[in-house]
């Protein structure tokens, strides 16, 4: 199979558990797709059907680490409108350090935005700036048996074992935006690789030790 990798890198990032709230932020290992797609979206300047894309992604970092944050939070009166009240807070926030995503897409009209992004691209929060180091035709060779890091998975049908963990897999392009849908995917470390019984993907551009799972969205 034809196909286009984007290298892209981070200083840092942070991709934040959904529906956890707690003074200490943890971050996941991995991007989720929804992450991945934002990114596309960014790049191209206009809201993507995600019915229309097919990717996949391998992501590694050097180290997690913690750091301080401040936080300012603002009371709601009973009307829900914002008091005149600040409140400062510090949480401790997990983060990743040296960050790489190499993207995989088949589609020609994204690599174009790549090339010149209509957004400044961002690997998680809105301090986690990303550029993009190279832009690669590849070859994807299918493999059985493949062996995965660095990326998610579909827990439903695919039955990988590690982390499990429900994420988002995109959102509307409405304000405010609404979870198109959430669906638990096993959340593989590129520290810990899995090997499976499911065919991947193996770029001729490697990297890294990791085949490359593709996601098809039916939503």
């Amino acid at each position: 199979m034809k196909a286009f990798r984007i290298k892209i890198s981070s200083w840092t990032s942070s991709f934040r558990y959904p529906n956890l709230i707690s003074g200490f932020q943890p971050t996941l290992e991995v991007p989720p797709v929804s992450t991945v797609m934002g990114l596309i979206n960014a790049a191209s300047g206009r809201y993507w059907e995600n019915r229309e894309i097919t990717l996949g992604y391998y992501f590694s970092f050097k180290i997690k680490t913690v750091d301080l944050e401040t936080i300012y939070q603002i009371k709601a009166n009973d009307k829900n409108y914002p008091e005149a009240t600040v409140k400062p807070n510090v949480i401790q926030r997990e983060f990743l350090y040296d960050c790489k995503l190499f993207l995989y897409l088949t589609n020609e009209d994204l690599i174009a935005a790549f090339r010149q992004p209509a957004y400044q691209l961002l690997l998680g929060r809105s301090g986690d700036l990303a550029g993009i180091e190279s832009i690669e035709k590849v070859e994807l060779n299918e493999v059985n048996n493949a062996r995965f890091a660095g990326q998610v998975v579909p827990f439903n049908g695919n039955y990988l074992a590690g982390q499990i963990q429900a994420l988002p897999k995109y959102f509307s392009n409405t304000i405010p935006r609404r979870n198109l849908g959430t669906e638990p995917y096993s959340v593989i470390s590129c520290y810990n690789p899995v090997q499976s019984p499911l065919t991947g993907y193996r770029p001729d551009l490697e990297e890294f030790d990791s085949d490359i799972f593709l996601h098809k969205f039916e939503v």
